[in-house]
Order: structure tokens, then C-alpha cells, then sequence
């Protein structure tokens, strides 16, 4: 199989990938919400978890040891450890509609809905919600909102990310070859590091940026003076940092027939766009987490699987980089986390 020429899909999201829907839900008194990625069909998935604080759900039932071999969507969510409650509202969604792992008489079905969430606790959101967080609700209707077109930067589980200094967001883009392969990235960027080189608005993501999607800003004209600039420039900040305190979190999408194994090397591949795109990365106070979904569509055959395989993982990194760059620049101010459009530094 010759790939051939890598670009962006018709939508640059995730849904490019056929089979894929997206859906996001928001209080925004609260600050916060929740992304639902639901494939038409049970997935094969993965996982790999970077950060040194990750906040997780029924991640262990994907190692490819496991009996589940196939999951019915993926949940982000807001909240921190509260926000581990979409995924509930998510599976009563999906198991009322008949949707999930058969119990075997056909009447009683049991979703698998793997997630992650990040930290965004103290944004300034009303959190008094006693003992009924809005989460189990917004699960529920982020799968009611499924679509192959969603919104980006203060949406979903991005509506109360930071990334460092700056406004995060939810961002995605998506890469589609002459051979038919089909790859996206969704994720919610909330990292501790930044994302802009020091000294610039230049996100450092911009080498893969394709047809100014984040701005088309380029890099930086000259890079003489980035040696001497401080190495975590545009970060929250020492006083700010706590375990747990921030996180990226994402899926990858792709067309291909993996097998639970694979899913998880393209995922162990796909961490690499968090690396090209925000500094520093997988620290202590990050829970950085990427899924993998594959629907199978697309056969990769025997003779030179492998090489296929690498393939799916470059552009799942690729587009990883780029759609945390998309979620930042998309992303609008929410009270003193400011926009990246609004700093005027261009």
C-alpha cells in the first residue's frame, strides 16, 4: 500500500474518520463540560496514560490481555475526580438504547465506555453543587448532541481548560492519504507547559500546521534569542503547580482493522504530538491521556502491516500536535484565562 499525499480531511476534526460522531455538553455556570466521541459501531480501543496524575475509568479492561475487545465511546470530561461521573451518564445513554457488551439473552446490555478528565476546579465556575455534579447529566447530553460537525475551544470537556498562561480549549484535525487511510485527534487541552515558543505567539506546533489552521503564523523569524529565554516561559507557574492541577487528554480515531495491540502502539505513538506541541509535557501535575479508536473499515492487510502501522502512528502524532494547537486558538477568554486571539502579540 503507497499512502501517497497526506492532508486534511473535508471537516479537520475527528469525524473525518467514517463511523465517528462527536458530541459536547457545557454548564457554563459551572465552567466546565463534557465530550462524548461514539463511534456508529463498537470500536477496538487502546490507551497510554503519561502524566504523572491521571485521573481514569475503566482504562484497565483495554490492556490487550483483557476480555473486552471493542468499546462503545470514549468520554473527556471536566471535573476532576467529579467529572469521572459523564462516562456513568453516558453509559445508562447507550445501555437504554441497547447499545454495549451483550449479557448473552439479548435483554440486558452493558456499555464500555473508557475515560479521562482534567482540572479545571478553579477557574472560577459556581462548583457548589453539593452532592449533584452536573456531570451524569452532561454525559447524557453530550451523546444526545452526537454530530459529525462540533464546536472547538470553549466546548466540551474544553470549555474550562487552561494551557498555561493562556485560554485552552477543545481542539481536533484529522489527515486523509491517497490509499484511503483516514486518521483524527480530538483533545482538551489543559497542560501545565505552554504551548507557544518563548519570547513569541508562535505555537510550537506550528511546523505541522496544515492551510493556517491554528493562525498560520509560522515559526519564529529568527531563533538566536530562544536559548536564553526562561525553558518554561508561558507556563502556569511554580506557585500554581499541583498534582493533578492540570492535563491533556484526547482520542485518535482511524479507519484501520487494528487489533487491540496495535491500537495501543499508535496510541503510545500519538503522545508524541503532545511532546511537539506543548512544553513541558507529561510532568508530575499533568494526567496526560491518549484513546485510540479504530473501526476497522479499512483492511491493512499482511505484507507490510508494520510499516502501515508506523504510518497510522506519524500521522496520529501529527495530528495530535495540531489539535492542541486548534483548541488554544479557537479557544475564547473565560475570566482571567485569556485568549490566545486577544493577546495581541502578532
Amino acid at each position: 500500500m503507497n499512502i501517497g499525499t497526506i492532508r486534511k480531511g473535508p471537516r479537520n476534526l475527528i469525524t473525518d474518520v467514517t463511523g465517528i460522531r462527536v458530541g459536547n455538553a457545557e454548564d457554563f455556570a459551572v465552567r466546565s463540560g463534557a465530550t462524548v466521541i461514539l463511534p456508529d459501531a463498537r470500536a477496538v480501543a487502546a490507551v497510554d496514560a503519561r502524566g504523572g496524575a491521571p485521573g481514569t475509568r475503566e482504562t484497565d479492561a483495554l490492556d490487550a490481555t483483557c476480555l473486552v475487545d471493542a468499546v462503545d465511546a470514549v468520554v473527556l470530561s471536566g471535573g476532576s475526580v467529579y467529572g469521572l461521573d459523564a462516562a456513568s451518564g453516558a453509559t445508562a445513554w447507550l445501555g437504554a438504547r441497547r447499545r454495549g457488551y451483550s449479557m448473552g439473552n439479548g435483554t440486558v446490555f452493558a456499555p464500555v465506555v473508557p475515560s479521562a478528565i482534567l482540572f479545571d476546579l478553579t477557574n472560577g465556575g459556581d462548583k457548589a453543587w453539593g452532592e449533584m455534579p452536573p456531570y451524569n447529566e452532561l454525559g447524557r447530553r453530550a451523546c444526545a448532541a452526537a454530530a459529525f460537525d462540533f464546536a472547538l475551544g470553549n466546548a466540551g470537556a474544553g470549555l474550562g481548560a487552561r494551557a498555561g498562561q493562556l485560554k485552552g480549549g477543545l481542539g481536533s484535525a484529522s489527515a486523509v492519504t491517497d490509499a484511503g487511510l483516514q486518521v483524527g485527534a480530538l483533545i482538551a487541552a489543559n497542560p501545565y507547559g505552554s504551548v507557544l515558543v518563548p519570547g513569541s505567539s508562535a505555537f510550537w506546533a506550528a511546523p505541522y500546521e496544515l492551510d493556517g489552521e491554528f493562525g498560520g503564523g509560522g515559526w519564529p523569524s529568527t531563533a538566536s534569542g530562544l536559548a536564553s529565554l526562561p525553558a518554561l516561559s508561558g507556563t502556569k507557574g511554580e506557585a500554581a503547580a499541583q498534582a493533578g492541577g492540570n492535563t491533556t487528554i484526547g482520542c485518535v480515531a482511524v479507519n484501520a482493522d487494528l487489533t487491540p495491540a496495535e491500537a495501543r502502539r499508535v496510541a503510545i505513538m500519538a503522545q508524541d504530538g503532545l511532546a511537539r506541541a506543548i512544553r513541558p509535557i507529561h510532568t508530575p501535575f499533568d494526567g496526560d491521556v491518549i484513546f485510540v479508536l479504530a473501526t476497522g473499515a479499512r483492511a491493512l492487510g499482511a505484507e507490510g502491516r508494520p510499516a502501515r502501522l508506523m504510518e497510522l502512528g506519524h500521522m496520529a502524532a501529527d495530528c495530535v500536535a495540531r489539535a492542541v494547537a486548534r483548541g488554544v486558538y479557537e479557544a475564547e477568554t473565560l475570566g482571567d484565562a485569556l485568549a490566545y486571539r486577544s493577546i495581541g502579540t502578532r
